[in-house]
């Protein structure tokens, strides 16, 4: 996961995810009203494994593997505060967001001005445009760099151009992104 999807993902929940693989578990069976059935098929093992994991006694809990740490993750991802990230993505796409990064940002410019490319911290808000151009594009399954275009634009058109009131035409340079928090209503 990138630097943009895992802002993304931060932006819409409200609670942080569980850290452990104890609490995940707990979390998979309570959403699966405490069925070691379920919480396997939903996992691909058998019942007595997830029995095993979740088991209260010292000599026959055995914890899960890093294969299977993996599977528990991700199905805790999946379903963690469905809701609430549907309403924080529709949020997001009405009243748009601000975003947060520090990355190499600038224009494509001659040598010595002030808008070559350099390392800048830049707190910019963004219209719901910008959102629903970033979810399709993460919905449709695209890469880290697809992303990167679209906030280069965004930010290019927010940030250097003022919204559409000075340098015309210049080319924008985004890279070595640090990282990227959003920040929704």
């Amino acid at each position: 996961m990138g630097q943009i999807e895992q802002g993304l993902e931060q932006a819409l929940r409200t609670r942080p995810v569980p850290l452990c693989t104890g609490s995940r578990l707990r979390f998979l069976l309570a959403r699966h009203r405490y069925s070691t059935r379920r919480v396997a098929a939903v996992l691909g093992v058998s019942q007595r494994t997830v029995q095993r994991w979740v088991t209260k006694k010292p000599g026959a809990r055995r914890p899960p593997g890093p294969q299977h740490d993996r599977a528990i993750e991700e199905a805790v991802l999946a379903r963690w505060q469905p809701r609430i990230r549907a309403r924080r993505r529709a949020q997001a796409e009405a009243e748009g967001f601000v975003f947060h990064t520090r990355a190499r940002f600038g224009f494509a410019a001659a040598a010595g001005s002030s808008d070559d490319p350099r390392v800048r911290w830049i707190t910019q808000y963004l219209p719901g445009e910008v959102a629903r151009e970033l979810f399709a594009a993460q919905d449709a399954g695209a890469g880290e760099q697809q992303q990167l275009v679209i906030l280069a634009r965004a930010l290019g058109h927010a940030y250097f151009r003022d919204g559409g009131c000075r340098a015309h035409g210049l080319h924008i340079a985004f890279s070595d992104l640090e990282f990227a928090d959003f920040s929704i209503g």
